[in-house]
């Protein structure tokens, strides 16, 4: 019997098959042999799809940040009924910010959730994307998004930038720990119900053991306080004479 006709391999079904190994096996276990094989290639038929390991390597980030709603973040146009931002007492925010104000606030909280959502969701997540320069299509737009928010509200584009660098630096901080946490305690168990777990000798950490669980979620207070130092910077009096950015801040970003 003459064997039927060889199945097409597409890029994706390549990049499918390195995430399976690194569910199986880990990142580490991620190579153009290993991945080769596992569709049936020749390393250097994979070569074909595929220039080296960087470029698979960047195919992955990509697939894995295509699914970040970055439209939802980018439609929010208004004040937020979420997390007690919504507006009050003729458009004010519960905080004294005016609409406008809560609507890019809440465009950027909807993006840090939508990519830290994201970065959960794949082991290997974290380590993938800090394997080199997110400059893919995906990558480049969830950027763009991000800095567009800043912009909206006024922000030079030099401050947005480097806000935006900010907050992408803070949520993958906070997925970081997520993951460290998760990986602490049972399977399916939360990041805080895993921290619970983390200190076996209260008398040598009393303050660790006193606050341990207070921090609660984390991600919106932090961000929060990030937001409030950026629209602070962006509000005050220019101190340089010209520009937004004061030169002892220049030299220290």
């Amino acid at each position: 019997m003459r064997p039927g006709p060889r199945r097409s391999i597409s890029q994706t079904d390549i990049v499918a098959a390195a995430f399976e190994i690194v569910e199986q096996k880990g990142f580490s276990a991620v190579s153009v042999r290993g991945v080769a094989a596992s569709v049936g290639l020749t390393p250097t038929a994979l070569y074909t799809y595929f220039p080296s390991k960087n470029a698979l390597l960047r195919a992955m980030v990509e697939q894995l940040l295509s699914t970040v709603d970055i439209d939802a973040a980018s439609e929010v146009d208004g004040p937020s009924e979420v997390d007690g931002r919504s507006g009050v007492d003729g458009g004010s925010g519960v905080d004294g910010r005016s609409g406008v104000a809560a609507a890019w606030r809440d465009r950027v909280h909807a993006h840090a959730a939508a990519l830290r959502a994201r970065l959960a969701e794949h082991v290997g997540a974290i380590v993938l994307v800090t394997r080199g320069p997110l400059d893919g299509p995906h990558a480049l737009g969830l950027n763009e998004s991000l800095v567009a928010g800043f912009v909206a509200d006024g922000m030079p584009h030099a401050d947005a930038a480097r806000a935006a660098r900010a907050v992408r630096a803070y949520v993958l901080g906070v997925a970081v720990l997520d993951a460290a946490e998760r990986a602490g305690g049972p399977a399916g168990a939360s990041p805080s119900a895993a921290g619970d777990t983390l200190w076996s000798d209260a008398a040598a950490f009393p303050l660790t053991a006193a606050t341990t669980g207070l921090a609660g979620d984390g991600l919106d207070w932090g961000l929060d306080r990030l937001l409030d130092g950026f629209e602070m910077r962006s509000t005050a009096p220019d101190q340089a004479g010209s520009g937004s950015i004061a030169p002892d801040l220049v030299r220290s970003a």
